[in-house]
């Protein structure tokens, strides 16, 4: 039997009874994969920040990268429904961008919506009729009509990946849970800057506003 009924525990939740088994239907579940874009697998022009962010590198592309796109592949075979989220402004000076996204630092974001840097990364490109929500914000429920998209839908479980743990998926998360949406992160399909921050995070979030698994554990919970 898989662990995620155990890992991941915070203070909260290290004495509190193991959740119940996960069972959901493909045609009311959605796999929301956000933000793994061009601009995030580009390496930094200088040395010391290339290898400062070079574990990250490593772990987006010889783990995150393949194994969510395993994931997308399973779902659509699978008919799970695949929707994409990206950080895109509208417009080219980023004026409708949140104040989050002006402030100086790493979260200066300027992405229009029709730039290389702001798409989804090849490996992961949406196809057909899949869904894609354009955000200036990191909940991906926020400013966006993903919430409507998912009750027009039916879905009532969402399966969760991409990036960063510890910012746009942990605030997509807390904005599904909060709107009683199942939620899934799927651990080894996430990445943070560093496993610290990555483990940090989901041990927060875990079994309050979603349950962490791995992306084997996904697989098992169709019925």
């Amino acid at each position: 039997m898989s662990d995620w009924k155990t890992a991941f525990r915070s203070f909260y939740y290290e004495t509190a009874e193991e959740p119940e088994d996960i069972t959901f239907v493909p045609s009311e579940t959605a796999l929301l994969v956000v933000d793994i874009q061009n601009t995030y697998l580009a390496v930094p022009n200088t040395d010391e920040e290339a290898n400062r962010w070079q574990p990250f590198f490593d772990r987006m592309n010889g783990q995150v990268i393949p194994r969510t796109a395993d994931l997308i592949a399973w779902a659509r075979r699978t008919g799970v429904e695949v929707i994409f989220a990206r950080i895109a402004c509208l417009t080219e000076d980023g004026r409708d961008r949140s104040l989050s996204q002006k402030k100086p630092g790493f979260n200066y974001l300027l992405l229009p919506k029709d730039q290389d840097e702001s798409q989804i990364v090849p490996d992961l490109a949406p196809q057909g009729d899949e869904i894609t929500v354009l955000k200036t914000t990191d909940s991906a429920l926020t400013g966006t009509n993903l919430r409507l998209i998912l009750h027009n839908m039916g879905i009532r479980n969402v399966v969760v990946a991409g990036i960063f743990t510890d910012q746009c998926i942990s605030s997509t998360v807390r904005s599904l849970a909060d709107e009683s949406f199942g939620v899934l992160v799927v651990e080894d399909c996430c990445a943070a800057a560093t496993e610290e921050l990555h483990r940090h995070e989901l041990e927060i979030i875990n079994m309050i506003y979603c349950h962490v698994v791995r992306s084997d554990d996904v697989r098992s919970f169709v019925r």
